[in-house]
């Protein structure tokens, strides 16, 4: 998978958090950036990446993501390897 093609699902992996308020949370907590930094650097690859970690650290939430965004799990897990950070995860 191309990079751009990554980034895109990671953009619609952050409006899957954004409408989770929850998950959000804990994107905010774990990455240490203010809501204000993360609309300002919502485009930045490294962000997208960190986003795709959120979705992937539990079944539940990546099963919900995918089926809503019509993907399989391991095409998630190849836009997160395609993006900066992710060459640490294994398909």
């Amino acid at each position: 998978m191309d990079q751009k093609h990554a980034e895109t699902l990671a953009l619609q992996a952050l409006a899957f958090l954004a409408k989770h308020e929850e998950l959000l949370n804990q994107f905010v907590n774990q990455s240490g950036l203010s809501l204000n930094d993360l609309k300002k650097r919502a485009h930045e690859p490294e962000l997208l990446g960190g986003v795709l970690d959120v979705i992937l650290e539990d079944d539940k939430t990546l099963l919900s993501f995918c089926n809503l965004a019509e993907i399989s799990p391991e095409t998630l897990i190849k836009a997160r390897i395609a993006l900066p950070g992710g060459m640490h995860i294994s398909v």
